[in-house]
């Protein structure tokens, strides 16, 4: 399998997250997200939207979308439930990240890392739809020790990503505790890789 990838991209992450928990073997082609001049040419044919991480299977066919990616590879392993109740509430906390989290704390961060200096009040927005969505994952965690079924699984690659580094985007985690809890029992799941590996 190839993995059109980006080592700064939590989305990314995600999957090489998961990829070295499975035991999963691929290769990286590395894409930057700052200079996008050739997506079109690089990716047209394999994912409409261009963007990272797209990964090419062995047959051919093409899968983009990191939580689509990470829910395709989960499917018969312990990271993701077999109970129905339990798969929906995975598939709530991917969507809140990618609706509620993902936008404010992965665009503060991608910012900052790309050198854009955006109007304060972008900036301010970004601030406060991150920070909200950190309360909310906090609440959770302070009655679970993980996200759903108290076990890991891929809801909890998913917010780790992106929370993991928020500070990097301007985000003060020591104000969330149960988060700060929570990243060091992700840390320690066998096979854990960081951002930068």
């Amino acid at each position: 399998m190839l993995l059109y990838d980006s080592p700064v991209s939590g989305n990314c992450y995600k999957v090489r997250l998961l990829f070295a928990q499975l035991g999963i073997e691929y290769e990286r082609r590395e894409v930057s997200v700052i200079d996008r001049s050739n997506r079109a040419e690089l990716l047209g044919a394999l994912n409409p939207a261009l963007r990272v991480p797209t990964l090419v299977l062995d047959d051919g066919r093409s899968l983009a979308e990191s939580n689509a990616i990470i829910f395709h590879f989960a499917e018969g392993t312990e990271y993701l439930p077999e109970d129905r109740f339990e798969r929906a509430q995975v598939l709530q906390w991917l969507f809140f990240e990618q609706y509620s989290h993902e936008p404010f704390i992965a665009v503060a961060r991608f910012w900052r890392i790309a050198g854009i200096d955006p109007p304060p009040a972008e900036l301010e927005a970004k601030q406060r739809g991150g920070q909200a969505a950190l309360r909310a994952l906090d609440r959770h965690l302070e009655h679970h020790d993980f996200l759903v079924a108290e076990r890991y699984t891929i809801a909890d690659i998913g917010l780790y990503a992106y929370t993991h580094v928020a500070p990097e985007g301007g985000f003060d985690l020591e104000a969330y505790p149960a988060i700060g809890t929570w990243l060091t029992r992700v840390m320690a799941q066998p096979n854990h890789v960081g951002i930068t590996d």
